[in-house]
């Protein structure tokens, strides 16, 4: 083993075809294992190792949500009593708002349910019809944003039919047909209009997207570019801004759903040609 310091297997002399055995011998896993706080200086190493230990009883006995937790509250009490730590960069799906400190729900909770699962499922039907003659569209963008707009439209955003100038609505465009199917639950849309969604050759068909050219009794603006319409809608209100400083009545303008995912994943949308 003179000419083999590190014992590493090697040709067998009365064998010179025989390939040499270059696998590694196995090494505990603890070897393979670096972190970055390996390069500082661990003043109490027994110690560290109780901590390890106290945390795999943890898992073992409570679970890992258990274990999870409890780090959890460690770091967080550890920032209150003034530790230097880095934040947590994802946390839970909360509410930033506790249970104990929200007010009751002004409205009927059971009802506007019921309006939301229509709305839904209005949208899916009239998406899922037009994909039949290849015409695509989107669904998952107001199936996952239903419960937002109907709150707003049911206790936040204001008409034009009231006093003032109601509302400017800046309505994320691949949201466009739970609006229309809104539209139709309020009787405002037939259902020949929904069935004509995307076919607006004859003249009685529903646009894609918001646009007040093409349904200027619905749409007040263009807002179907991702780009432009959350633009547009920040200097909106920046200019309603100015005016309402200098002492004229404006209108709210509301940025709603603008920075909602496209939902485009799980839309039928037509095939290529």
């Amino acid at each position: 083993m003179a000419d083999n310091p590190h014992g590493l297997p090697m040709p067998c002399p009365d064998r010179p075809d025989r390939k040499a055995d270059m696998t590694l011998p196995e090494l505990p896993a603890e070897t393979f294992r670096t972190s970055e706080l390996d390069q500082l200086p661990d003043r109490d190493t027994e110690e560290t190792a109780e901590w390890r230990a106290s945390l795999d009883a943890v898992i073992e006995r409570a679970g890992p949500e258990r274990a999870v937790y409890l780090l959890r509250r460690v770091h967080e009490h550890a920032a209150r009593v003034g530790l230097a730590l880095p934040r947590l960069v994802s946390t839970d799906y909360l509410n930033t708002i506790p249970t104990a400190a929200q007010p009751a729900f002004p409205g009927d909770l059971s009802m506007e349910t019921r309006i939301t699962a229509l709305n839904r499922w209005n949208a899916a039907v009239m998406v899922s019809r037009g994909s039949r003659l290849g015409l695509g569209g989107h669904i998952s963008t107001y199936a996952s944003a239903a419960w937002l707009y109907e709150v707003g439209f049911q206790h936040f955003f204001r008409g034009k039919d009231q006093d003032g100038s109601g509302d400017q609505l800046y309505i994320q465009g691949h949201a466009s047909p739970g609006i229309y199917a809104r539209v139709f639950l309020e009787g405002r849309l037939s259902e020949q209009q929904l069935n004509g969604f995307r076919r607006e050759a004859d003249g009685h068909g529903l646009p894609s997207y918001p646009h007040p050219r093409r349904l200027p009794w619905l749409w007040e603006f263009p807002t179907v570019s991702m780009g432009l319409g959350p633009l547009a809608a920040i200097y909106q209100a920046r200019f309603n801004r100015y005016l309402h400083n200098r002492g004229t009545r404006t209108p709210r303008a509301h940025v709603s759903g603008r920075s909602w995912a496209t939902g485009r994943w799980t839309n039928p949308s037509p095939r290529p040609p």
